[in-house]
């Protein structure tokens, strides 16, 4: 193919009963020196994951401490004392953006009083006040992961997807007011539409392999006890004659990747229909018990997506409000209980503990996309925007000032990375959330209760002025 010039599409896919299989970006699909591969236009990725509970670092004692944000702006930063620490390795590829407000998570009526969690989620993405009800008329914003697909979500089979660890079976009425559907999604497509997420592995491993087949053929295969890969074998066998040698060998390793995340859901749907005592009893089988397992499922899940062009845009809330659940054996408290720490200094030390176990997951992500190569533009880390964060600051008091947020990835090179940037006391989240839309080319004037852009390459002058 490389000596002809013929070139294989894009989209081809490797088909079978109930199975539809993308691949990723061959050199077959580009052949160099052609006009085709001079013309291929840079993808950019979005991750947009939401931590529930704030960080311990928005405290006035863990300001002091350093518990969240490092102590100096600009690019001589220190994450040793910070919850951030085990990002240190992807400091070039780190934007901090710390000191930011979520105003509109805070009430702004009498009766809104209290309902900061049941607010959070629907704001988080949006940077909008949702309207409290417990009804069908729901009011937030158009989400910043919707924003994004609805730029570029027209060139994958899959605009968006839309991911959680918690449970989201909740209907009606929450508390407070609100109604649960402004707990069970963080996306929304408009301002009266919230996305469902989905929280089992093997409904995402279906939707992502399982393109152009029925529910029911999909369903039969599963049955069968066989793997995805055995019912394109023939397809595999047929493409492979057409390959050079690098592109067979690059076939074959995501081939493996696929097969060894299909694995791995058999192995947790085995283990949870054994009928032994589950941790999460009425989760679905698919679920593993394990949270860290869960997250690394997901995420594996996502890089799959992007190097096969399944989807470009994902949202993930990795936790749900107000959820007791225990992460870390030194601090056998439920998350949301640790939350409400009381000010005293060694719960929100405790609190901090659990902050960085949450953040240790994420370079786990950036590691895979960091070594997954996307064409002759780098890797996956270079050309995605991957941003993590809470919509509350202290959770002990149910405030949203100084939220934490970082940025991972260079975003096709709009982000330079290795940059804390701390804002303005009162500066909007939003304002951050409206340059990440820039670097998707998207030229909205204002996002959510956006005030300015911000640069997200430079420490503010102001900042550099009072640093002398």
């Amino acid at each position: 193919m490389l000596l002809t010039k013929r070139h294989l599409p894009r989209r081809t896919m490797l088909k079978g009963m109930g199975a539809a299989i993308a691949l990723p970006l061959l050199d077959a699909m580009v052949p160099a020196g052609t006009a085709l591969a001079k013309a291929l236009p840079q993808k950019k990725r979005l991750i947009a994951m939401e931590m529930v509970h704030g960080a311990a670092g928005s405290t006035a004692f863990g300001a002091k401490r350093n518990l969240w944000a490092p102590a100096l702006p600009g690019r001589e930063f220190d994450l040793t004392p910070t919850s951030m620490a085990p990002l240190e390795p992807y400091r070039d590829y780190l934007t901090i953006v710390s000191n930011t407000d979520v105003n509109n998570a805070e009430a702004f009526t009498a009766p809104e009083i209290g309902g900061d969690h049941f607010r959070s989620a629907a704001v988080f993405l949006t940077q909008s006040h949702p309207k409290q009800t417990q009804g069908s008329d729901l009011h937030a914003g158009t989400s910043i992961d919707q924003i994004v697909a609805q730029k570029i979500g027209h060139e994958t089979p899959i605009p968006s997807m839309q991911l959680c660890i918690e449970n989201v079976d909740q209907a009606g009425g929450c508390f407070y007011g609100y109604s649960c559907a402004y707990t069970d999604s963080i996306s929304w497509a408009s301002p009266t539409e919230p996305l469902p997420m989905i929280r089992d592995p093997r409904l995402v491993f279906d939707q992502l392999f399982g393109i152009g087949a029925t529910p029911e053929a999909r369903a039969q295969r599963r049955k069968r006890d066989k793997s995805l890969l055995d019912f394109v074998q023939g397809s595999v066998a047929r493409l492979q004659k057409d390959l050079g040698a690098s592109d067979r060998a690059r076939l074959a390793e995501y081939l493996d990747d696929v097969r060894e995340i299909e694995r791995r859901i058999q192995k947790v749907e085995e283990t949870n229909s054994s009928g032994e005592q589950r941790a999460l009893p009425g989760a679905p089988k698919g679920v593993p018990d394990s949270y860290e397992e869960h997250v690394k499922l997901m995420m594996d899940l996502q890089v799959l997506a992007f190097q096969s062009d399944l989807t470009r845009v994902f949202a993930f809330k990795l936790s749900r409000d107000v959820s007791n659940r225990v992460f870390i054996p030194e601090v056998n408290t439920g998350f949301h209980i640790a939350s409400h720490h009381g000010e005293r200094e060694d719960r929100i030390l405790d609190f901090a503990k659990i902050n960085r176990y949450h953040v240790n997951l994420v370079p786990y992500l950036l590691e895979k996309l960091k070594s997954t190569p996307d064409g002759d533009s780098g890797n996956l880390l270079d050309n995605s925007l991957v941003f993590y964060g809470s919509p509350m600051g202290n959770p002990n008091v149910h405030n949203h000032k100084r939220c934490p947020l970082f940025i991972a990835g260079h975003a096709g090179g709009a982000i330079k990375g290795n940059l804390h940037i701390k804002a303005a006391d009162g500066t909007p989240m939003a304002n951050a959330m409206l340059s990440m839309l820039r670097a998707f080319d998207i030229a909205d004037p204002q996002f959510g209760d956006s005030k300015a852009e911000m640069d997200l390459n430079q420490v503010p002058a102001t900042t550099v002025a009072e640093l002398g």
